[in-house]
């Protein structure tokens, strides 16, 4: 994806647009605040005939001939249940419903129509949703407590060392988050030299920082355990800007006016979707399912009811399942 994919809308508080207030959106879990119109609730909302439903309501399924070849999908379809290690906490990716109903957004998306291609329809409803961070996703992966994860989880040749990545399905990049008040001081890694950096531990910013900031100081870089104690330190004055992927921040600053997303995306970030070496056939057949979504028309119609809703321009060009960073 080109980094003219991420200009924002007026009401999603990014580069300049941080000067504009985003309109009293309440961050996940609060039920106040009326926030931007995203298509019937959060990342396109959940409620039938939404654009999200009808996106998963026309997803694929398939054939038993597909499922029996690989060992990975044909487990999942014997226990009846896709277990997806992820998040459900980011208001663009993955966000759990208010109501009762299924969690919204892009990656949300994927799992559910993944679901629903292995276990039939109304399988999108047989998802149980088990929370990783950067810490743990690996090690989930690996000893088999999910079935996969997806979880804007940036491919990198480390971690295609200790687990497999099916994908990518969405290209984002590394990106700057700060206070809204600085937004139009700080426009990118530039204007970052010598001030207090925040990041995810064990994700790629502390790599980006290393390499884009000028005359970088590893001393003012404190990296925390997860996504809200980041923004934490990032609201109270611990940390200058937070550097991180930007489809986190993207979702921070939907959720949250008190943080920018500031200038474009400085390192390229394809995200996978986690699976154990173990699994056997687990990459050809989520491959050949990204395949069928971009090839329906489906992948589309997801990004255009979910990250669509908070960035301007058209869909971007997915990127091609198999097409691994070396």
């Amino acid at each position: 994806m080109t980094s003219t994919s991420f200009r924002p809308r007026r009401r999603a508080i990014v580069a300049a647009a941080a000067a504009l207030p985003l309109v009293g959106l309440a961050a996940c879990g609060s039920d106040t605040g009326d926030g931007p119109d995203l298509g019937g609730g959060a990342a396109g909302g959940d409620e039938e005939g939404s654009p999200f439903a009808d996106v998963i309501a026309s997803g694929p399924v398939a054939d038993d001939d597909a499922i029996s070849g690989s060992a990975w999908a044909a487990a999942i379809k014997e226990k009846d249940q896709l277990i997806r290690g992820g998040t459900v906490a980011n208001q663009v990716f993955s966000l759990a419903s208010t109501t009762g109903g299924q969690p919204t957004g892009f990656d949300a998306g994927i799992t559910q129509l993944l679901a629903k291609y292995i276990l039939g329809e109304g399988g999108e409803e047989k998802v149980e949703y088990i929370d990783t961070t950067v810490e743990t996703r690996e090690t989930l992966v690996e000893n088999g407590t999910v079935d996969c994860v997806i979880a804007t989880y940036s491919i990198t040749p480390e971690r295609l060392e200790v687990i497999d990545f099916a994908g990518p399905y969405y290209l984002s990049g590394t990106a700057v988050q700060v206070r809204a008040e600085d937004a139009e001081k700080i426009s990118g890694p530039d204007d970052l030299t010598g001030l207090k950096i925040v990041t995810q531990s064990n994700s790629t910013g502390v790599q980006a920082a290393e390499e884009f900031i000028p005359d970088y100081d590893a001393s003012l870089v404190q990296t925390l355990p997860d996504n809200e104690s980041c923004v934490a330190a990032l609201k109270q004055g611990r940390a200058d800007a937070y550097v991180l992927d930007q489809g986190v921040l993207l979702g921070n600053s939907a959720a949250d006016p008190e943080v920018a997303v500031v200038g474009e995306p400085f390192v390229d970030d394809p995200y996978g979707i986690g699976l154990s070496k173990e699994s056997e056939g687990a990459v050809d057949f989520v491959n050949t399912f990204l395949q069928e979504l971009i090839d329906s028309g489906t992948w589309e119609a997801l990004w255009t009811a979910t990250i669509g809703e908070v960035v301007d321009g058209e869909a971007p060009e997915p990127p091609t399942p198999g097409d691994l960073p070396s």
